[in-house]
Order: C-alpha cells, then sequence, then structure tokens
C-alpha cells in the first residue's frame, strides 16, 4: 500500500479490495490523475482508494510524470522518551529536510535534525517508515520523505534554523506531543503513530 499526501488529504493506492476509511473506491487502470488532484485539492473527497492489480507497476506508472524529491528526517527520543518537535509557518512539524547529491539518506536526516534543532549526539535506531506528499512549484512534486526513530542524549540548548523558518524547538512528552499533533500534517501524525505502534 502506498499512502500519498495532497494538502493532508491521502491518494491510498492498495491492493486490498476492504475498505475500512470509507474513502471512494475506483480502479487504478480507469482514472485519471488530473482529476483526482485538481478535486483532492479542492477538497471534494476527503480521501480516495485507487485499487491496483499491480501495486509496484502501478506506483511506477503514477510517479512516471511526479519530480521525486528525496528528503530525509528524524523523529528523535531524548532520554525521557520525549519527542522532538519543530515549530515552523504555525505548525508543529518533526525536522526533515532534502537530501543532499551523492548523501545517503542516513546521513541527510542526522545532518537535517542537527541543522533545523541544534540537537547533537544523534543515534539512529533504525528506519520507520517513508511518507509522500505532492505539492506544485515548477511542475508537481513528489516529496518521498525517509524517517527514522533516532535518540539523542544532548542536554545542551536547542537552537531553531531560523533561516528555514523554525521558531521553535521542543521536547515533548506524550500529552504535548498528542497537543501538537492537534496541529500538524497528516503525514507527521503518520510517523508518530507508527513509532507508537512499535
Amino acid at each position: 500500500m502506498y499512502k500519498v499526501f495532497v494538502n493532508d488529504t491521502p491518494i491510498i493506492i492498495t491492493s486490498s479490495l476492504k475498505n475500512d476509511n470509507k474513502f471512494p473506491t475506483y480502479s487504478f487502470k480507469n482514472v485519471n490523475f488530473n482529476e483526482i488532484l485538481f478535486k483532492l485539492k479542492h477538497k471534494d473527497f476527503l480521501g480516495i482508494n485507487l485499487h491496483s492489480t499491480n501495486l509496484e507497476n502501478d506506483w511506477k506508472i503514477f510517479t512516471k510524470n511526479l519530480n521525486i524529491i528525496p528528503a530525509a528526517g528524524g523523529l528523535v527520543l531524548n532520554d525521557k522518551k520525549e519527542v522532538l518537535f519543530i515549530f515552523r509557518n504555525g505548525t508543529w512539524d518533526l525536522p526533515k529536510g532534502w537530501i543532499e547529491k551523492g548523501e545517503s539518506i542516513e546521513k541527510a536526516a542526522i545532518r537535517e535534525v542537527e541543522e533545523e534543532c541544534g540537537v547533537f549526539n544523534l543515534n539512529l535506531i533504525k528506519p520507520l517508515l517513508t511518507t509522500y506528499h505532492i505539492y506544485e512549484q515548477n511542475g508537481l512534486n513528489l516529496k518521498e520523505t525517509h524517517w527514522f526513530l533516532m535518540s539523542s542524549d544532548y542536554k545542551g540548548k536547542l537552537k531553531p534554523q531560523i533561516e528555514e523558518g523554525i521558531t521553535k524547538v521542543d521536547f515533548k512528552n506524550e500529552e504535548e506531543s498528542k497537543n501538537a499533533l492537534l496541529n500538524s500534517y497528516e503525514n507527521i501524525k503518520l510517523v508518530y503513530d507508527t513509532y507508537k505502534e512499535q
């Protein structure tokens, strides 16, 4: 299954015919992607299921006309198991950013967390998941973000990367994290939920 967000509204490409989410389901082969994107951007649907008979092949077709923008980030825990959040453009988020040419996904994830938060001594624990988000900027782009679970015993002062629009960086306990997620993005909620499930 692939879940791709368009302005926080999901396109779910799946080989399963089971529909737990109550979104309309269409055959992948019979859809007009431009029409779907238009409808999702204008909130005509809360989400949509695309049923695929060949998931990997259909994913290649889906991504063929999109510019893939690879990114990496982290859900970082301190020694109290609090989660590191950033506040950017009025929304709580997790640190992430583009992968530079020749850089590994893991190195990019650590570098971005360090740069955006001023946190160090990062330990990469394991991959969590990959999220997908479509946005328009010089054409249609698919941001493919590889998320890692990390930990840090850093006790110094956290420093938000102001030039990236980040105004706050905080470690949050479970209750504070849940409150922050009320003002966050759907793919960030997905990252947090994946961490909690594991």
